[in-house]
């Protein structure tokens, strides 16, 4: 490999290994630029398999980035991995409350995680439609009760924590309750993700709500 190559490049060249040695897949193509994209970060084959996209997920997410709808995050990571300049086309606002000060002291007075609360808080804007959860099983469980109990109802959630406690059995039950509740969603099974690869899966979006093939 030449040290020479353009960023872009290497990005393609990166993208045709990935193609290659995937092989026959079997998702549609809109799809694939999402779960290329993950694969891409990870250099982890395992997403081709393991990612899960409903059947609403891409229209209203593509919809709601269109309109503007304000992405949450429950890490500053996952809010720094998303392309600022993909946003911009969009007036998008992404958001995370984690370090928030009153979301900090309040959370050691419940005694909850600054995760969990950050994303109680966070659902209150009216603007809020988007929730990007990379790193905090707890943000995601508390989200889903959210849904179940008080009917919030996000426009897209992208949901792919990591970790050994908690991570796939947040995930599993997304995906009881994406079915119950029809909600748009991508996530994976397992215990894998990553603020980085969750990042990753909205950039995609960005890419196909900007009308840009890959």
């Amino acid at each position: 490999m030449s040290v020479h190559l353009r960023p872009e490049e290497i990005e393609a060249e990166s993208f045709r290994i990935i193609d290659s040695e995937a092989g026959a897949h079997g998702w549609f193509a809109p799809e694939w630029t999402i779960v290329r994209r993950a694969v891409h970060t990870s250099a982890d084959f395992d997403y081709v398999r393991d990612l899960v996209i409903a059947p609403t997920a891409l229209a209203r997410g593509i919809a709601a980035l269109r309109r503007g709808r304000t992405i949450i995050t429950d890490t500053r990571m996952a809010m720094a991995g998303i392309t600022a300049a993909r946003l911009e086309p969009f007036g998008i606002e992404v958001r995370c409350l984690v370090d928030d000060p009153v979301v900090a002291r309040s959370a050691r007075r419940l005694g909850v995680t600054r995760s969990l609360l950050a994303m109680r808080t966070a659902v209150q804007a009216e603007d809020a439609g988007i929730f990007v959860i990379g790193n905090a099983p707890t943000a995601l469980f508390e989200l889903l009760r959210l849904i179940r109990e008080e009917g919030v109802r996000p426009d897209l959630i992208v949901a792919l924590p990591v970790g050994f406690v908690g991570a796939a059995e947040s995930k599993a039950e997304l995906l009881t309750m994406a079915t119950e509740h029809q909600l748009p969603m991508i996530t994976n099974r397992g215990r894998k993700g990553g603020s980085n690869v969750a990042a990753a899966v909205l950039n995609a979006l960005l890419i196909l709500a900007a009308g840009e093939v890959d």
